[in-house]
C-alpha cells in the first residue's frame, strides 16, 4: 500500500519523506528538485511488539510496514502538461492515497512558488489540478455510457453516475466529498479518480508556531478545507521532524519531552497514513518473533491466515484468540487461558485491531 506525498515546490515535502524514511530524497531550494518519485518502505510505530517482545523473550520483532511515495512538486496547469505535471498525475494515480504538505510558515530564505504564504489557495492549486484532470476521464467514461446505453439501458445508472459526480468537479469540489452506496463503488472500482483517493493534510509550521499551531491563521484555514472533504489535519514542524528522526533512543525522549511532545509528528503521519488506507494489524507472538501483519479492516479470519502463508488459509480449522489488552492484563498466555480469554473462532470471525492470533489448520 502506498501513500503519496504530494504538495508545491519548496513546502517542506522532501524533507518530511527524508524524516520519515531517512532515505536521503534529494532536496533543494528550487523548484521541481525531486523529478523520478523516491521510495521509502517505513516500520508502522506500535508500541505493543516492544512489550510482547520483552514478554516472549522474542529473538525477533517485525513491525508492518507502509511505503510512501515522495512525488513532484505540482505548479499551476499541470493537468494540462504544465512543469513536471503529466507526471505529478502519473505517479499519484499509483498511490492508494495523498499526503498533502501544505506550507503555513513565514521564511524569506526559502521562496514561494506563488512569492507569499497562503495555504488555502496552496490547496485549491493541487485540488484544482486533481479535479481538472478527473473531470477529463469522467468526460470519457461519460461518452463511453452513453455509446453503451443505446445498446444496452443499463448503462443510463452510469451515465447519471458520472454526471453528478462532474457537477461536483465542476464546483471545485474533490468526488470524496459525495457517498456513493454499493452499486455505485462497484461501478467506480476501475475508474482511479484521483479525487477520490483518501487524503490527509499535513500543515507545516514553524518552530514558534508549534506551541499553538490551531490558532494561527493559515493552519486554520487548512483544518476549515480538510473538514469539508472528511479529511483529518496534522499540524508539525518538518525542520524539527527531521532532527527527531536523526536521534533515538533517550536522546529522542529527552528531545520530545523538551518540546512537550509525546510523541514525533511523523509517528502520527504513519499511523493515521495506515489508519487512511483502511488498515490494521493482528499479532503473531512467540520466542521466535513477534510480529505485526497488515490487513485491511474487514479481514475474516482465514483470509487473515492467508497474509502468514496461504497453506495456513487452504487448511484453515479455527483461530485462538487474545486481545492484547486481555493478555497485558493477566501476564501470560496460560494466565489468560485459566480466566477464559482466548477464544475458539471459525471462519466467519471478523479479526479486529490487536488480536493476538494462533491459526490452527491442516494440510
Amino acid at each position: 500500500m502506498k501513500i503519496g506525498i504530494v504538495g508545491l515546490p519548496n513546502v517542506g515535502k522532501s524533507t518530511m519523506f527524508n524524516a520519515i524514511t531517512n532515505a536521503g530524497a534529494e532536496c533543494a531550494n528550487y523548484p521541481f528538485c525531486t523529478i523520478e518519485p523516491n521510495i521509502g518502505v517505513v516500520p508502522v510505530p506500535d508500541e505493543r511488539l516492544e512489550v510482547l517482545t520483552k514478554m516472549y523473550n522474542a529473538k525477533k520483532t517485525t513491525h508492518a510496514i507502509i511505503e510512501f511515495v515522495d512525488i513532484a512538486g505540482l505548479v499551476k496547469g499541470a493537468s494540462k502538461g504544465e512543469g513536471l505535471g503529466n507526471k505529478f498525475l502519473s505517479h499519484i494515480r499509483e498511490v492508494d492515497a495523498i499526503c498533502e504538505v501544505v506550507r503555513c510558515f513565514e521564511n524569506p530564505n526559502i521562496v514561494h512558488v506563488d512569492g507569499s504564504i497562503d495555504s488555502k489557495r496552496d490547496i485549491e492549486t493541487i485540488n484544482l489540478e486533481l479535479i481538472l484532470a478527473d473531470i477529463e476521464t469522467v468526460d470519457k467514461k461519460i461518452d463511453n455510457a452513453k455509446k453503451k446505453f443505446k445498446a444496452d439501458k443499463k448503462y443510463a445508472q452510469e451515465v447519471e453516475l458520472f454526471e453528478k459526480i462532474k457537477i461536483t468537479l465542476e464546483q471545485g469540489k474533490s468526488a470524496r466529498t459525495l457517498s456513493f452506496n454499493e452499486e455505485e463503488q462497484e461501478m467506480l472500482k476501475d475508474t482511479y479518480l484521483l479525487t477520490m483517493k483518501p487524503i490527509l493534510y499535513i500543515a507545516n509550521v514553524s518552530e514558534e508556531q508549534l506551541a499553538n499551531p490551531f490558532e494561527d491563521e493559515n493552519v486554520k484555514k487548512v483544518v476549515k478545507y480538510a473538514k469539508e472533504e472528511n479529511a483529518e489535519v496534522i499540524p508539525l514542524c518538518v525542520k524539527i521532524e527531521e532532527d527527531l528522526a536523526s536521534i533515538d533512543g533517550e536522546d529522542k525522549k529527552e528531545m520530545l519531552e523538551a518540546l512537550g511532545l509525546e510523541e514525533s509528528g511523523l509517528d502520527k503521519v504513519i499511523k493515521l497514513s495506515y489508519n487512511l488506507l483502511g488498515l490494521m494489524s493482528f499479532l503473531t507472538a512467540g520466542e521466535p518473533e513477534v510480529r505485526a501483519w497488515t490487513i485491511k479492516k474487514g479481514t475474516k479470519a482465514p483470509q487473515a491466515a492467508g497474509k502468514i502463508h496461504s497453506d495456513i488459509e487452504r487448511g484453515f480449522i479455527r483461530a485462538e484468540i487474545v486481545s492484547y489488552d486481555d493478555l497485558i492484563k493477566e501476564g501470560s498466555m496460560n494466565a489468560a487461558k485459566e480466566k477464559g480469554l482466548v477464544r475458539s473462532e471459525g471462519k466467519d470471525y471478523i479479526m479486529q485491531e490487536g488480536d493476538i492470533v494462533l491459526f490452527r489448520f491442516n494440510v
